[in-house]
């Protein structure tokens, strides 16, 4: 039975408490207002680490006054009276009352360097989240004038955060937590679809080019029978079978891409009208999986982020291996818009002049005679 609270009924059970690190801000605090000496085994962390506004303010202000005599701070309250102070000019709701509070809730003073890398771990974490939502956001914005060159200055930028984070944590054993990931859904694109057409159709018509295409791959497709048809492509180029729409139909038959009641007219229309150079289509065709790489490796790592149990090391090593199946596509991209090297022309080899013998002494006699033989 659906239990209803009664009317002015409190119910605690309903309200989630503060996540873990809230309380780790507050016993940092507290174990530096009641130590301020205790502030220099703190490193690693600013005001931006902290997960509210007044656990903000409260840190700056420590930070920035001059730190308390030690015995004199047993004695008087003149130096938590300044921290107040100081605090309340970016946090104007702080209340003597809470900080009272917050001087309460330390367990061990001398633990404030754990507590402090505890903060830094979920201020890493939240970085982590947010430079993966601006990644995805980036590969999602249609409106760039160079998507993929913005998206990959994205990645690098996240790249880097990895880096900083690795430095931050060092490695430790253990296994990649299992979180539960999600599968890339690429929802249906009317204009996908057509330039993947577009690519299947030209491609068949002009088949050489097909070979110089090794950077595309049938994972770049969207539909799954357009990737089948490229794999059929390259089969035909690789055994040096003619290429012509007719011997598409019949490996595509082969390899079972026609389903039971498939009219093969439909496959034929689909190679007509090739429009443009297979090379161009491809690029669009890759230019589209590298950005809905990029997208889905910001939601894997919103996901790693999103789950409490990873570690900051586990959070670096998920990333990355989110991050090099982009850097697999980001690979074939370059090699796809990268200009051939112009091949120089080779050397021309000097003609060599005829010997010419040099002159002798003029004769004084005649030549002797040739005797014949016979």
């Amino acid at each position: 039975m659906h239990h209803t609270p009664e009317p002015g009924h409190d119910d605690l059970d309903a309200t989630a408490g503060p996540p873990p690190v809230f309380h780790a801000e507050q016993a940092l605090l507290c174990a530096l207002l009641l130590e301020p000496q205790r502030l220099g085994e703190v490193t690693g962390i600013g005001r931006d680490a902290f997960s509210t506004a007044a656990h903000a303010a409260v840190f700056r202000a420590i930070s920035s006054l001059p730190a308390a005599d030690p015995v004199d701070h047993t004695q008087s309250t003149h130096w938590l009276d300044a921290v107040l102070s100081a605090a309340r000019e970016q946090a104007s709701g702080l209340t003597a009352t809470y900080l009272h509070h917050l001087i309460q809730v330390c367990p061990r003073p001398r633990h404030a360097p754990a507590y402090a890398q505890m903060i830094e771990a979920e201020h890493a974490r939240r970085r982590l989240a947010a430079a993966a939502q601006h990644l995805g956001h980036t590969a999602r914005d249609t409106s760039l004038p160079q998507p993929v060159i913005t998206t990959l200055d994205e990645a690098d930028t996240l790249a880097a955060l990895l880096d900083d984070i690795a430095a931050r944590f060092p490695p430790h054993a253990g296994s990649l937590h299992r979180t539960r990931v999600p599968e890339p859904t690429p929802p249906p694109n009317q204009e996908a679809l057509g330039e993947e057409q577009l690519l299947l159709a030209t491609a068949t018509a002009f088949p050489t080019v097909i070979e110089q295409m090794r950077w595309l791959t049938p994972g770049d497709f969207t539909h799954p029978l357009h990737a089948g048809l490229w794999q059929c492509l390259n089969a035909l180029i690789r055994r040096d079978t003619p290429v012509d729409p007719v011997t598409l139909l019949w490996e595509a038959q082969h390899r079972r891409l026609l389903t039971a009641g498939a009219d093969p007219r439909e496959l034929l229309d689909l190679l007509n009208g090739p429009l443009g150079s297979p090379d161009h289509w491809g690029e669009r065709v890759l230019q589209r999986s590298l950005l809905a790489t990029a997208q889905h490796t910001s939601q894997i790592i919103e996901a790693f982020t999103n789950d409490p149990a990873i570690t900051p090391n586990q959070l670096v090593v998920g990333s990355r291996r989110a991050l090099a199946d982009l850097s697999a596509v980001r690979t074939r991209w370059q090699h796809a818009t990268t200009p051939a090297p112009a091949v120089p022309p080779s050397p021309t080899k000097p003609r060599r002049t005829p010997h010419v013998p040099r002159a002798g002494p003029p004769r004084t006699t005649a030549p002797p005679a040739v005797r014949s033989s016979r």
